[in-house]
């Protein structure tokens, strides 16, 4: 999989996610075997890009290459204003919204809300695309409005008539936002026609999903959210599968302890207090949710006002998960279910 000058290591991305696709995330994915991450949305609004949320979005300090930004916004010259600016910041892919079904975001016209106004569309990507001479822009799609209006298909001809590289397609209109289950037949479609990578994402869950989707729509590549929630090992897992055909065993208690103290450490030294404790509470409750024993754990793990205590909380938690058993197991969850902290 390449994306303008960069060969990605394999064909497995980490979706955009606001509110998780941080540094401290999108670098643990990496580690566990994704190729790519791409980061949060960034606001289009000149008027924030002095603010600390802002300034911490754009921060790529050590992060494994290629850096992918995601922005967001509807009026064109902001939109390439933002390009340039998160450029300058380090950003060496950007990455369009036009996906986020988030009412906050499509009430100003912004995210997929855009895929209503096709022209619009055009003039965004081809402003975007001319401010950053030399830097790859992608582009994050629905398969359209609603079910009575994909139109997927004309985002793809308009985004490759502007010098779009890279196209991903979550397999659902705005108007499903989340409900039901995705729809790969407007992706393989689009995949047909295309002449630039076609990344597919939605409900891609497993290894096995993962190696269907891929199957099924021919996409380049697939992208993964919500599912490696508290579960960054689900790259390495896929990567595993997708090579050999074979299943990993699931990770041993020992392990994901280490990776969940690991990953909370960089939640505090990336965030500061209070808001890397604030941070850290949803992470422990993905990566606990489903286990025996968990629910009175996060109740009053959500309690705690300190990392020490924070920290204390969860070692309890593992050390006595260790006791019971060498693996974890958990319970049948699915991850739409498991995403709310």
């Amino acid at each position: 999989m390449r994306i303008g000058p960069f060969q990605l290591k394999n064909n497995l991305i980490v979706a955009p996610m606001a509110g998780v696709t941080d540094r401290p995330f999108r670098q643990l994915c990496k580690k566990m075997g994704a190729g790519m991450a791409v980061s949060e949305m960034v606001t289009s609004n000149s008027l924030l890009y002095g603010s600390a949320k802002t300034k911490r979005r754009a921060n790529h300090e050590g992060e494994v290459e290629p850096v992918s930004v995601q922005i967001a916004g509807s009026d064109p010259a902001m939109m390439a204003e933002a390009a340039r600016y998160n450029a300058g910041e380090g950003a060496q892919i950007i990455d369009i919204n036009m996906g986020c079904p988030a009412k906050k975001v499509c009430n100003v016209m912004a995210g997929s809300a855009l895929l209503q106004d096709e022209l619009l569309v055009g003039r965004i990507l081809e402003a975007v695309v001319q401010a950053v001479p030399g830097t790859p822009v992608t582009l994050k799609i629905r398969t359209g409005w609603d079910r009575s209006h994909r139109n997927a298909l004309a985002i793809l001809h308009i985004a490759q008539e502007a010098g779009i590289q890279a196209l991903a397609i979550h397999g659902r209109t705005r108007a499903c936002g989340y409900s039901g289950e995705a729809e790969y037949e407007t992706i393989a479609a689009v995949k047909a026609a295309a002449r630039i990578p076609v990344i597919a994402n939605g409900d891609i869950t497993t290894p096995e999903k993962a190696k269907y989707v891929l199957e099924t729509t021919r996409a380049d590549a697939v992208m993964i959210g919500r599912a490696a929630q508290g579960r960054p090992w689900l790259f390495r897992e896929i990567g595993h599968f997708l090579a050999s055909g074979e299943k990993l065993p699931a990770p041993e208690v020992a392990e994901i302890h280490d990776v969940l103290l690991a990953h909370l450490e960089d939640l505090y030294a990336f965030y500061g207090q209070p808001a890397g404790l604030r941070m850290a509470r949803k992470h422990i409750a993905w990566y606990t949710r489903g286990l025996a024993d968990s629910a009175h754990f996060r109740h009053a793990m959500n309690q705690l006002e300190s990392p020490g205590a924070q920290l204390e909380a969860v070692n309890d938690f593992f050390w006595r998960a260790r006791e019971r058993a060498s693996r974890l197991i958990y319970l049948d969850i699915p991850p739409a279910r498991r995403e709310a902290a």
